[in-house]
């Protein structure tokens, strides 16, 4: 395999498992803002997210779990040779159902999730591929608070997700671990975050992280991009990047949070691709500070 497929397989991996991630996540309501200047190109990204999730008993220990997701990503192109009328946005909404059984008896929770999402920078009427169809299935050990005599408080995640996106076309692996390890100290391994944090008290906490991030949405109609002469047809647009950085948390209540992270990206992939994932134009690969905050609502 070549150095290339082996970048793309790990840029592929990675995108996958947040989206998988996600379906697992403890919180009921997010809403956030992100900022990514990148002064040295001046293509800044602005991204408002808005995220739901309503799990649902209908008999003992049998969850549904409504979900919904909306993001507007505001591009803003500046050192690119094309025209940007239509890249000046992007939006992906989402609307996913899942099952989920947790059992009394067990420490162990297991759970599908369907979703479709629409990802474009929506200039005309919908087509296929502005549809992303998802799917995962995934088991959860959860040993935070029932927990064996002796043992730290301990979560593992295990499970596959398979999506429709252009380029991938297998289902992906999913682990997560999550440990306390001191009564103030706890770590995360696994993607798309791995952090450790310090709990000051109840409210405050602070931690360091490596992690993920990304977006994905069709071009409607294409976009024919001159490089170096030639004409090449772009059929999406995608950034993932990996960076690590600061983090701050403050509890207003058990359940209610407010967030904050600082970061510097330690890879940078923003491009222009085809359906087969073949660059067309690499519009940013240089490393940049990265901001992001918000207000969650967790179990």
């Amino acid at each position: 395999m070549s150095i290339k497929n082996i970048k793309s397989f790990l840029t592929i991996s990675l995108m996958m498992m947040v989206f998988a991630l996600q379906a697992q996540s403890s919180d009921l309501f997010r809403i956030e803002y992100l900022n990514i200047p990148n002064n040295n190109s001046g293509n800044s990204i602005n991204r408002f997210r808005t995220f739901f999730q309503l799990p649902l008993e209908f008999k003992k220990d049998n969850y549904i779990v409504v979900g919904g997701e909306y993001r507007y990503i505001d591009l803003g192109l500046q050192d690119v040779p094309f025209t940007t009328e239509d890249l000046k946005s992007v939006q992906r909404i989402e609307a996913s159902l899942g099952y989920l059984y947790s059992s009394s008896s067990s420490d162990w929770i297991y759970a599908i999730k369907a979703a479709m999402r629409m990802q474009s920078n929506f200039q005309t009427k919908l087509t296929s591929d502005d549809y992303i169809y998802v799917g995962n299935i995934y088991a959860i050990r959860d040993r935070t608070e029932n927990r064996e005599d002796g043992e730290k408080p301990n979560r593992l995640i295990i499970g596959l997700q398979y999506s429709t996106t252009p380029g991938r076309n297998y289902p992906l692996p999913i682990l997560n671990y999550y440990r306390e390890f001191h009564p103030d100290w706890t770590y995360t391994l696994g993607v798309p975050k791995t952090n450790i944090r310090y709990k000051f008290d109840d409210v405050n906490h602070v931690q360091a992280f490596l992690t993920l991030d990304n977006f994905f949405a069709n071009i409607q109609g294409n976009k024919i991009v001159e490089v170096n002469g030639n004409s090449k047809v772009a059929e999406n647009i995608s950034m993932t990047t990996i960076l690590g950085g600061l983090g701050y948390e403050h509890y207003f209540t058990d359940h209610i949070m407010y967030y904050g992270y600082v970061a510097y990206t330690i890879s940078n992939d923003y491009r222009l691709r085809d359906n087969e994932r073949e660059d067309i134009y690499t519009i940013d690969e240089k490393g940049t500070f990265y901001f992001r905050t918000g207000i969650k609502i967790k179990i």
